[in-house]
């Protein structure tokens, strides 16, 4: 059973929710300007990991076809057939059941969108398949986050969480091209398409820095229209400088640091925002 469950935690990358999670955390705070009920947040958290699981789920079975095929992903536990298939199918079935159900805890608005963001994690693995820009259907997914905790808590979509949505969006997006470099002769000799499939390794990464430049713009416009002050501020150039560190460290003529950049970098800069809005939001409610 326990080595059941580790498969299945391998399979979704579990350990990889923290580049969801804080930012989750973050839109509450912003919402909220402060932290909302305890019930609230559980069932956003369910709602969130859900939907990641289910998201990941269905990655991992589209895609079944590649990942047999691919040096890097056939030992996966997908791939080598340690998790079957319809187990796949199924946990990907369920999670989006709990996703839809967490919604319902939360309110009738959030619960007749659930469908949406249910689609868009379909889609995403479906849309290498046909578009080269796949990586932004990935960030559409990020980017209805923060709005869909705005709705869960407020019950409408409130403006700083557009932005938000906007910055995730393309700080995702940005980080998934760095990941797809690493399989841009598999993907094109599989007529799989991506941006460094179609575009290579040299204009790749000049897309990904155009992305994370637009994340700054948006988190930039996040601080603003939330109402946020310098602690934000000081936090968001420090997330800027990681950022910085993460592109310093992807070269045309070197990808030997994609895992670090794409895995460590990212996971640091997920929980300096949070932490730095958390921060400021609660100098505002203690001063």
């Amino acid at each position: 059973m326990i080595k059941k469950i580790k498969l299945y935690a391998d399979l979704i990358k579990f350990e990889h929710t923290i580049f969801a999670i804080p930012f989750v955390l973050a839109a509450v705070f912003i919402v909220e300007k402060g932290l909302p009920s305890w019930d609230k947040i559980f069932w956003i958290i369910v709602a969130a990991v859900a939907g990641r699981t289910a998201g990941m789920a269905f990655n991992r079975f589209f895609d079944l076809p590649f990942d047999k095929l691919n040096p890097r992903t056939k030992d996966w536990a997908s791939a080598s057939g340690a998790v079957k298939a319809g187990e796949i199918l199924a946990l990907a079935i369920v999670s989006s059941g709990v996703l839809v159900f967490a919604a319902y805890q939360l309110n009738k608005l959030a619960f007749y969108l659930s469908p949406v963001a249910i689609a868009l994690l379909i889609i995403y693995p479906l849309g290498k398949r046909w578009t080269n820009f796949v990586h932004l259907i990935l960030g559409a997914v990020y980017f209805i986050i923060p709005i869909a905790v705005s709705i869960a808590l407020e019950g409408r979509v409130e403006i700083s969480t557009v932005f938000l949505g906007l910055g995730m969006a393309f700080w995702v997006a940005g980080f998934d091209i760095f990941y797809a470099l690493q399989d841009i002769e598999f993907d094109r000799k599989m007529g799989i398409h991506s941006i460094p499939a179609r575009f290579g390794v040299k204009k790749a990464i000049l897309f990904a820095r155009i992305f994370h430049i637009l994340t700054f713009i948006f988190l930039l416009l996040t601080g603003y229209f939330a109402g946020l002050g310098l602690i934000y501020y000081i936090g968001l150039l420090i997330l800027t400088g990681a950022l910085i560190y993460e592109h310093s460290l992807i070269k045309e003529n070197d990808l030997s640091k994609i895992n670090v950049a794409f895995f460590t970098i990212n996971g640091y800069i997920s929980i300096l925002y949070m932490v730095f809005v958390i921060l400021d939001v609660y100098l505002k409610i203690t001063l």
